[in-house]
């Protein structure tokens, strides 16, 4: 069965979720998140992405970011793979895979779903037991979002810009939405946006995409896409569908 093909659209969040082989361990070591973390600030300011959430646990990474180049997220984590790889079989003597074949993602609306999925992101360390509060973990952009504090990984979307006009006011909104917990409804779709490779988003949003991608774009019943005229077609390039949707762009 060929890949399912990804939809790649200029300047839209997408959340990238990618885990160690068999479910291993991809850190193991303090100084390997720090190694991860500057290539992946190198590599988003070359390739024109911005990184606007993140977490690394300690067998895979969430990702969430935008680009302004279609193909700016898949050569930015084609890259960043090939580069802590061969770190990680420098520094432990090792070799063979070390990622779980190609990563997951999800095109995410942003207006509606792009603060649920920093949630998402920032309290896995809390949901998995780690820590008791999203602060108390360091390898996050928690600190960055709701705190303030310097990381120059981290650009922050328009949408989280918008929460207030003032820093600290923003940073003080943000961390409130952190007040409760993630609704079981919520944290699922968006487990099952990302490994299923749908987009995040009301059905509104889906629909927009499915009628310009010619395929479906969430839950449904199997079957023919819809006759549009616009179906976009899978490349050379990995399996992945470039298509220029300025309706939909945040």
């Amino acid at each position: 069965m060929p890949r399912r093909a990804r939809l790649r659209i200029a300047d839209m969040p997408l959340h990238i979720i990618q885990r160690g082989n068999n479910r291993g361990a991809c850190f193991f070591a303090d100084a390997d998140r720090l190694v991860y973390l500057q290539h992946l600030r190198e590599l988003a300011a070359h390739l024109a992405c911005c990184v606007h959430a993140y977490v690394l646990m300690s067998n895979h990474v969430h990702l969430l970011l935008s680009s302004r180049e279609p193909d700016g997220t898949s050569n930015l984590m084609k890259h960043l793979g090939q580069r802590y790889v061969q770190y990680v079989n420098r520094s432990y003597k090792r070799s063979g895979s070390l990622w779980e074949g190609r990563f997951r993602s999800s095109i995410v609306q942003a207006e509606n779903y792009l603060l649920r999925c920093h949630r998402y992101i920032e309290l896995n360390p809390v949901r998995a037991g780690m820590v008791k509060y999203p602060a108390d973990y360091r390898w996050s952009s928690f600190a960055a979002n709701a705190m303030g504090k310097p990381d120059r990984l981290v650009t922050p979307h328009p949408v989280y810009l918008a929460l207030a006009s003032d820093d600290t006011v923003r940073q003080s909104t943000y961390l409130e939405m952190f007040r409760g917990v993630l609704g079981a409804d919520e944290m699922e779709q968006i487990r099952h946006a990302g490994n299923a490779g749908y987009a995040l988003g009301d059905e509104r949003f889906r629909k927009e995409i499915t009628l310009a991608l010619g395929r479906r774009a969430g839950p449904g019943k199997p079957g023919r896409p819809p006759k549009n005229g616009n179906r976009g077609k899978p490349g050379t390039d990995h399996g992945f569908c470039v298509l220029k949707l300025p309706h939909l762009e945040q």
